[in-house]
């Protein structure tokens, strides 16, 4: 069985304030059986990620194996073990939204953002990831930022999109 490397020390973008509301969050769920996805969502909330530092301290805390929390942030797609931006830019690729131009929405935010798919801007405003669909081919093409639909995103209306977001 595979075990995740040995914790570092917490990353330094990660403040005494978030520890502290990490291990709140912690702290009231330890005792709740099935509650580790749920507690990763919020320590992720607060930290934005998931560093193995972190990952090792909900597994003491909760007193749970590293490797089982180690498991389940690797299994899901929800979940980053990297900074992720303020800004989470996913661009459709489906049939439907390529078709109608998405490919081209996409270069052009990576010209704007000056990003590949995949990574995350040193500023951490952006990072850029594309889905296959997102089940809105009516719309396409589609980007979704962060919890907005932006439908009928064609290359044109990328920038003024892009610029609403700090």
């Amino acid at each position: 069985m595979y075990l995740p490397p040995a914790a570092d020390a917490i990353p330094e973008d990660v403040s005494p304030e978030m520890i502290d509301r990490i291990d709140q969050i912690i702290a009231a769920n330890r005792d709740q059986p099935n509650a580790l996805i749920p507690v990763l969502q919020q320590v992720q909330e607060v930290a934005g990620y998931l560093p193995v530092s972190l990952q090792q301290r909900v597994a003491q805390g909760m007193g749970i194996p590293g490797c089982d929390v180690f498991g389940v942030t690797t299994f899901y797609s929800y979940f980053s073990m990297e900074p992720r931006g303020r800004n989470v830019v996913k661009v459709c690729l489906g049939t439907a939204c390529f078709v109608q131009g998405g490919n081209e929405t996409l270069d052009r935010i990576k010209n704007y953002t000056g990003l590949d798919v995949g990574e995350t801007g040193e500023d951490r405003r952006f990072t850029l990831e594309v889905v296959r669909c997102l089940g809105a081919c009516g719309l396409a093409p589609v980007t979704v930022i962060n919890e907005d639909t932006h439908r009928k995103l064609t290359a044109d209306r990328v920038t003024e999109v892009l610029e609403h977001y700090e």
